[in-house]
């Protein structure tokens, strides 16, 4: 679609991960980018081979459009201002993700979900930290960016973050029982063993 634009390492990375799952796995090997002063495409990914999750998403979204999918992404609101960015993505199963985190149960998911509504909501009991809970979610064709060069520019991309932020969401309702039985389990584990990921998550099968 545009691979005269990709240097070669970035041709390269492109060559040998076609699939979701071969996306995801990069990414996963990828240290995660702690900075706080980057938002970077994949240009930057692939030079500095480090992502952190909305960084994650727009690379996978520019990998996955050389294969014909849409740059859709998936933003998972949180009450505390700290929401997670995947790519969304559809197969004749159904939908699924692809994404970076700190956190072990926010990566991608198989597509295998019959809505966007039922894909969110499989990241409910993963969120659960001690302060994140979901409360929406929104999703974003990055192509509507018709002024950004969110694919390939040398510089950071705020203008992804702010787009994220403003778009319309859609309130994903939990039950309070169910999220404080969620939380009473995390915080159990981590008293107990707190340098561990907490991995106690129904439906990994569906993990990608």
């Amino acid at each position: 679609m545009m691979t005269e634009r990709f240097n070669r390492a970035e041709r390269a990375v492109l060559e040998k991960h076609r699939t979701p799952l071969q996306v995801q796995r990069w990414l996963r090997s990828l240290p995660y980018n702690w900075r706080d002063d980057t938002l970077w495409t994949f240009r930057n990914v692939v030079r500095h081979q480090s992502a952190n999750c909305i960084e994650a998403a727009i690379s996978a979204a520019t990998m996955m459009e050389q294969r014909g999918d849409p740059p859709l992404l998936l933003d998972l609101e949180s009450e505390d201002g700290l929401d997670h960015v995947l790519f969304l993505y559809r197969r004749p199963g159904g939908w699924g993700s692809i994404g970076k985190s700190r956190d072990v149960g926010l990566h991608g998911r198989r597509a295998v979900f019959r809505t966007v509504r039922d894909l969110a909501f499989s990241y409910v009991d993963p969120y659960v930290d001690g302060s994140g809970r979901i409360v929406g979610y929104g999703v974003a064709d990055l192509r509507e960016l018709t002024s950004v060069d969110w694919r390939l520019s040398d510089r950071n991309v705020p203008a992804v973050e702010r787009h994220l932020i403003d778009m319309p969401h859609t309130q994903l309702s939990v039950s309070d029982r169910r999220h404080q039985r969620m939380l009473g389990r995390f915080k159990s584990f981590k008293e107990r063993w707190p340098s561990r990921p907490f991995t106690s998550y129904r439906d990994k099968h569906k993990w990608l």
